[in-house]
């Protein structure tokens, strides 16, 4: 397969991506094409060993970071990515790339020429710039003492502060109108045998917030029936996987903290 054959299915993507970078379509545009001509003048720097789309993110991101004037760039030009501009040029790439590319882990630190450990740090960084920005309060609904723990301290380690911790559908009702949190963070099955969905369902007809579930029962959230999950993860969970939904549900949630959009880590 010719080099223009494997990149073709990729382009609009790439495009994309290019445009979250420059805040602008045109701007975008300009660096794919700048991209394109690169690898017609020069072939090689298309690595075909790998996957096609992983090449030409990494040939894009290569002469993205060789001009100056990207690492200071204003990208808020784009709605849904207003809090681009305030985060570091690498965090911010590292955060495109998983969060709205869909890469993973290995294939970001292909891109970003760094290792999963590296990823993983920028994707912290991400995190904490996102907070700074839209930092809230989280209410932990998760009948498992550890499991409630680990999930404060990473909310904790976010710039988050946690409203409370409840255990019980009931508890959970009270907490919440009490505390008024910006984020829940949801298991759905609890302590007295009640529905962490049905308490989330419940609440959501009262504050408007994003939500994560986080649980072993993932196929109780694909039944159809709201709330939805945006994003899918099973117990035992990678802290660094939380934080990242969590960092996400702030970040593309239109009113910072204040949406109906469902984020699910299960």
């Amino acid at each position: 397969m010719s080099i223009a054959m494997a990149i073709a299915p990729h382009l609009p993507y790439l495009r994309r991506f290019a445009r979250a970078l420059t805040g602008s379509q045109a701007g975008g545009d300009a660096y794919v094409a700048a991209c394109l001509e690169a690898i017609i003048a020069e072939p090689s720097l298309f690595d075909e060993e790998l996957e096609p789309r992983v090449a030409i993110y990494r040939v894009l991101l290569g002469i993205w970071d060789s001009i100056d004037i990207n690492r200071r760039v204003d990208t808020s030009e784009l709605p849904h990515e207003r809090n681009l501009d305030a985060m570091t040029p690498r965090a911010r790439q590292a955060f495109l790339l998983t969060t709205v590319e869909g890469f993973s882990a290995a294939q970001t630190a292909t891109i970003l020429s760094t290792d999963e450990s590296g990823v993983s740090d920028l994707l912290d960084e991400a995190g904490r710039e996102i907070a700074s920005q839209v930092a809230t309060s989280v209410m932990i609904i998760e009948d498992e003492p550890l499991i409630a723990m680990d999930i404060e301290v990473l909310v904790e380690g976010l710039g988050h502060e946690v409203a409370g911790i409840a255990r019980t559908h009931t508890e959970a009702a009270a907490l919440a109108r009490r505390t008024n949190p910006g984020m829940i963070l949801a298991d759905i099955q609890l302590a007295d045998g009640s529905s962490g969905l049905e308490a989330v369902n419940e609440l959501l007809q009262e504050i408007d917030v994003p939500v994560i579930f986080i649980t072993a029962y993932p196929e109780r959230l694909l039944t159809g029936e709201r709330p939805e999950p945006a994003f899918l993860v099973t117990k035992p969970f990678e802290p660094e996987v939380v934080k990242a939904v969590i960092s996400q549900a702030l970040f593309f949630d239109t009113r910072a903290g204040k949406s109906s959009k469902v984020a699910a880590a299960g």
